[in-house]
């Protein structure tokens, strides 16, 4: 999947090309901060306002890691939440919450994740094209232990179809290099079930995932994919400050991914059809700690 970038930030851009020197800069070093000479923007004809997330100071371009991994524009097409309609809506429980933006379309993420040396994309997933593959990952025994959706096509159609209906979430096809590997869900946690459970702020964001492809399990694939999902959510909307999970508190093998990726445990709890694992990670630890 190669992701289309709307003018004027397009790839092949000067601003473009500079994020991705300072993207692999970056992962060479142990630096948090990098140094620009503004001969060098000069050069390029590049404004501070351009480069989104760098600022001047003691006579150079200071850019920060945390800054560069929020807000360059290298991996996502999807345009930034940064206004929401006014007015709220009536959610469940009596729990209002904002107007969400609209979803968005085809492929909307990529990035070349170092570790797991292959490159991490997300596109929305497509009824046509994509169910026989998620009724194929659904009846796997091994998902199926934990998703509890081994069904007919016809009745996974229905599941997914109320998703792409639901404004508050987003299904999600996610690959590596191109090879669909597995699906996700994103989801506004006020809106969600899991909303009940704890203090839902209204823009909170969560997930839910699975690796259906056998091939591209291990611990290398499974970290990128928590790495991009978790940045993409956080660079989607400015506003949002914590990313919120409920796997299966018995999920040994997806909860010892957590610590590294700056998630933490807040406690366990009861929904009606399994016992959960409240997770949270919030903006700050992911983009402090988390190196891409």
């Amino acid at each position: 999947m190669t992701l289309t970038f709307p003018l004027p930030v397009s790839a092949g851009s000067k601003v473009f090309e500079l994020w991705r020197e300072l993207d692999r800069r970056f992962a060479e070093s142990a630096a948090d901060r990098l140094d620009l000479s503004p001969a060098r923007l000069a050069e390029d004809g590049i404004s501070l306002r351009e480069l989104r997330c760098g600022y001047a100071a003691d006579g150079a371009i200071v850019v920060e890691r945390s800054g560069f991994y929020q807000s360059a524009g290298l991996w996502t097409n999807n345009p930034s939440a940064t206004h929401m309609s006014a007015g709220l809506i009536a959610g469940p429980d009596g729990r209002d919450h904002p107007r969400r933006p609209a979803k968005p379309v085809g492929g909307f993420y990529e990035r070349f994740d170092r570790e797991a040396g292959a490159s991490v994309g997300f596109e929305v997933l497509e009824l046509e094209q994509h169910l026989s593959l998620f009724h194929r990952w659904q009846n796997d025994p091994r998902v199926a232990f934990f998703w509890e959706e081994d069904k007919s096509e016809a009745e996974l159609a229905a599941y997914l179809t109320a998703r792409i209906d639901n404004p508050s979430v987003i299904p999600v096809i996610a690959s590596f290099d191109g090879d669909p590997a597995g699906y996700l869900e994103f989801y506004w946690g006020r809106e969600d079930r899991l909303g009940a459970y704890y203090d839902a702020h209204p823009f909170d964001r969560g997930w839910h995932g699975l690796i259906g492809e056998r091939r591209h399990l291990g611990r290398r694939k499974t970290a990128a994919w928590i790495r991009s999902l978790t940045h993409f959510l956080f660079l989607d909307c400015p506003m949002t400050e914590k990313i919120v999970g409920e796997p299966r508190a018995d999920n040994v093998k997806l909860l010892r991914y957590t610590d590294p990726l700056a998630y933490r445990k807040i406690r366990e709890f009861d929904f009606p059809h399994k016992r959960a694992a409240l997770m949270h990670c919030d903006r700050g630890d992911f983009f402090a700690t988390v190196r891409f």
